[in-house]
């Protein structure tokens, strides 16, 4: 029967009475990095949000260029976020032995910043571009100096960063693309949008580490979307102790054996 606890001094406690000595299988979501300040979608007050979908990434350049003109922008904020408490926490637990695995569905490479080495990045990593023809993989920072170059007057002050790292704006018309430097293809980040697919092999060694897992803990996701739930299914069918801890309702609560309405940082920390 799922045990609810709001945050208390007794959070760590339950988490403790729940887990034990097990290795934890950890999940995360974008509840992970709000303390970066990187904002998520679902989150409680978090305003409603129509993020584009891979099918309208791919239905031609007015598409990408609004895209990429947003993101040219908002990636000066992205690009600068640095690991917050729950990050290293994790990367702690790693170091000592507590972890079996972690898989994240945060685009924003964090946990590997702080210095987490066993990560699947389920959805990919926004520092990462990839061509749509040719598939060559290079650097973020790579594109967004020949934007730069391309878009010197190119600037806006004081716009709303959103949950995709990119920008709130409407003027994108005048934004010169830049295309893949070894074929000409168009680029796009390296991360699975909405309406995307998980490759498969991913979702394989995720399904892999649920297998071998002792417990699963989710830590800041809403588990809204079947990409990242998938797993909690998987793990409560083995019969394993899930924990969730997030603030607000979860697509998982019912399967979860504890769940703490609680932030991640608090949790860990205790």
């Amino acid at each position: 029967m799922l045990d609810r606890v709001t945050l208390s001094t007794s959070a760590p406690t339950a988490l403790d009475d729940v887990l034990g000595d097990r290795r934890w299988l950890v999940l995360t979501g974008a509840g992970v990095s709000t303390d970066s300040g990187i904002p998520d979608y679902r989150g409680p007050g978090a305003p409603v949000r129509a993020p584009m979908t891979g099918q309208q990434f791919r239905s031609g350049v007015p598409a990408r260029r609004r895209y990429w003109a947003r993101a040219f922008l908002g990636w000066s904020t992205m690009g600068a976020a640095a690991p917050n408490l729950t990050h290293t926490a994790l990367a702690d637990l790693e170091s000592a032995g507590r972890l079996s695995g972690l898989i994240t569905q945060n685009v924003d490479g964090l946990h590997t910043t702080a210095g987490s080495r066993d990560v699947v990045d389920l959805h990919g990593r926004l520092d990462r571009v990839i061509c749509l023809d040719c598939e060559d993989v290079t650097a973020r920072a790579d594109l967004q100096q020949r934007l730069g170059a391309l878009n010197p007057d190119f600037t806006a002050d004081g716009l709303e960063i959103l949950p995709d790292g990119d920008v709130a704006l409407d003027a994108t018309a005048s934004f010169v693309l830049a295309d893949c430097a070894r074929c000409g293809g168009p680029l796009k980040p390296d991360v699975v949008f909405f309406g995307e697919n998980v490759p498969p092999a991913r979702v394989h060694a995720c399904t892999a580490l649920v297998a071998d897992a002792e417990a699963l803990v989710v830590l800041g996701s809403s588990l809204h979307v079947f990409s990242g739930r998938r797993f909690v299914k998987q793990a409560y069918q083995r019969g394993i102790p899930i924990v969730i801890v997030n603030r607000g309702e979860t697509r998982g609560d019912d399967l979860a054996t504890l769940k703490l309405d609680a932030g991640c940082a608090d949790v860990l920390a205790g």
